[in-house]
């Protein structure tokens, strides 16, 4: 199992609290009867956020993988493809 620096795990957890805070807003947006394509607008953002702090802590993930003992050879390349498309 491969673990993050811990200043990649305080970025990864300060995007996701940022994004949890939007998610507060549009379900406040919703809740509020505002409009659907305000709505809509901030909740792709919202989806937007997750993504990339996804892609982040998986990009993490790899380069920790290959600059460990074993490198490339010890990577498994099918976890990480499943991990990747996990978020597509």
């Amino acid at each position: 199992m491969v673990q993050l620096p811990a200043d990649q795990v305080r970025s990864a957890a300060n995007r996701l609290k940022r994004a949890q805070g939007q998610l507060t807003g549009v379900v406040r947006m919703l809740e509020e009867g505002r409009d659907c394509e305000d709505v809509v607008t901030q909740l792709a953002a919202v989806s937007r956020a997750l993504d990339r702090a996804g892609f982040a802590i998986v990009a993490g993930g790899l380069k920790e993988c290959l600059t460990q003992e074993g490198g490339a050879d010890s990577l498994d390349t099918r976890k990480m493809e499943k991990l990747f498309l996990s978020l597509s």
